[in-house]
């Protein structure tokens, strides 16, 4: 997956783009600001896309064909989340764990990030497209989600807890356990206008969680017992779940049909 999570950047300015509360230029702008130009990838006879256009043209272009929503995809083995198929995309989606499914008039397109090196100094990112089945994924509300995420905070405090020597943690983790005391009073910096209040609250808390959830899990756990291991694994598949529920709930909290 990306650092900086392409696809729902792409999703909160796409479709604040599609609702007239930004425009192309300036969606265009944020999805690129921290991750370097957007082109597409390799294209799928059929497709209405152009290999190697810029992401600009790519979505004026999808425009004419009848654009209307993007919804966001974090999917993980055993948890598709946000996918409806083809197989191809799911495997291409799951292998990224991220994706985003684009509403056309007469068909769906799934759209898979990656990145996107061109010789020692040009970083960006590479979306390559995949036909996708014609069905909505299943709607994730913010409300439920938002709950969901509550009781995950609680139930992976808990199993946290059974992890006797806390001192275990990497300075990196360590860091971001305290950066979540502000979780709920600064905004995230993700969303586009047009988005509810609790959608800012519930990414901005959703996006800091899923630092912990990365960075602890890149985390040795040196000097653990193996039941410490697996109470503190457990915690983070919780934790993960719930993370990646809130922010398709928050980022596509602006799609409409």
């Amino acid at each position: 997956m990306l650092r900086e999570l392409s696809s729902a950047q792409l999703v909160a300015w796409g479709n604040a783009w599609l609702a007239g509360q930004a425009g192309l230029d300036d969606a265009v702008d944020a999805v690129e600001r921290r991750t370097g130009p957007h082109v597409v990838g390799d294209v799928p006879p059929g497709l209405p896309f152009e290999a190697g256009a810029p992401l600009r043209s790519a979505l004026a272009r999808l425009r004419s064909h009848g654009l209307s929503a993007f919804r966001l995809s974090l999917p993980v083995p055993g948890d598709p989340l946000g996918l409806v198929g083809a197989a191809d995309l799911n495997t291409a989606a799951i292998d990224a764990r991220e994706a985003v499914l684009v509403r056309l008039a007469d068909r769906q397109v799934g759209l898979v990030p990656g990145e996107d090196r061109r010789g020692s100094s040009y970083v960006g990112v590479a979306w390559t497209p995949y036909p996708a089945a014609d069905t909505d994924p299943e709607p994730v509300p913010l409300a439920d989600a938002e709950h969901r995420l509550t009781l995950a905070i609680r139930e992976s405090a808990a199993l946290f807890g059974q992890v006797d020597d806390v001192s275990t943690w990497s300075p990196e983790v360590t860091r971001a356990l305290a950066d979540l005391r502000d979780a709920d009073r600064a905004p995230s910096d993700g969303l586009a206008p047009g988005h509810p209040q609790r959608a800012h609250r519930l990414a901005a808390q959703a996006d800091r969680l899923a630092v912990v959830v990365r960075l602890a899990g890149a985390d040795d756990g040196r000097g653990l017992s193996a039941a410490q291991m697996e109470s503190r694994r457990r915690a983070l598949r919780v934790l993960d779940s719930a993370v990646r529920r809130a922010r398709v709930a928050a980022y596509g909290a602006a799609a409409t049909r």
